[in-house]
């Protein structure tokens, strides 16, 4: 699993621009990296997993601005076309997960 947290926070004050640069870190805190500057994304290995960082995402939301949490399969994030530009660029990698039976 995948958890994409998007935001739009603003940063008109010095006060919302340390509001935001302390969301950021704490959410880097907790495993996730940047994808695009108000995009960052974490590999779980479960959905209960992923249902744990959601969570401490909550815990931290800033008081004002835009906050989405999304959470989507490693095929569906497999499926992902990104762009630099108009060339092909590589994909975020992909942490390995170990099975046991």
């Amino acid at each position: 699993m995948w958890v994409l947290v998007f935001f739009d926070l603003p940063t008109e004050t010095k006060k919302d621009r340390k509001i935001a640069a302390n969301f950021r870190k704490q959410l880097m805190g907790d495993g996730f990296t940047m994808f695009q500057f108000s995009i960052y994304l974490r590999h779980c290995a479960s959905y209960e997993n992923a249902q744990v960082h959601i969570s401490r995402v909550k815990t931290i939301l800033p008081p004002i601005g835009k906050v989405g949490i999304l959470y989507i399969t490693d095929k569906q994030f497999g499926s992902m076309e990104l762009f630099n530009g108009k060339k092909l660029s590589d994909k975020p990698e992909v942490e390995q997960q170990l099975e046991l039976f």
